[in-house]
């Protein structure tokens, strides 16, 4: 039976946890996630994880914050105007929303702070700054 490597096409099922185990993210009750390793979809180290096992062997992998979604930074907090909000969103903190770039690509941001005259907006990954830690079974290997 042939092992994972780099250009295959793959499913795992996984669970993503953070270092207080609670769970972020999971494939238990859906399909297997399906990439092909190296083509740089997900995370390098999640991908690179799953090089070398055979289909039916699981892993945990711990992935760092810098290895992950890179750590939090304090400058991509945005301080905005209200007036520059549509007056139909009524902004509230906790709510995600998605804003347009100069350069046109969108990026999803979440209201930390309201004040009288300002919204901030935290655009930072919601995992920037997190290790994670991730079990991972390989279900199959496309072609195999």
């Amino acid at each position: 039976m042939a092992q994972a490597k780099q250009g295959d096409l793959v499913k795992v099922h996984y669970t993503g946890t953070l270092e207080d185990g609670s769970t972020f993210d999971s494939s238990a009750d859906r399909d297997p996630l399906q990439f092909v390793i190296g083509e740089g979809m997900l995370i390098p180290a999640f991908e690179q994880a799953i090089v070398g096992m055979l289909p039916g062997d699981s892993r945990s992998v711990h992935i760092p914050a810098d290895d992950a979604y890179g750590p939090y930074m304090d400058e991509l907090i945005l301080e905005v105007d209200k007036n520059q909000i549509p007056e139909s969103l009524n902004p509230e903190e906790g709510m995600q929303l998605q804003i347009t770039q100069d350069d046109g690509s969108s990026t999803v941001v979440k209201v930390v702070k309201l004040t009288d005259e300002k919204v901030y907006l935290d655009a930072n990954h919601p995992l920037a700054g997190k290790d994670l830690n991730f079990n991972i079974e390989l279900v199959d290997i496309a072609g195999h």
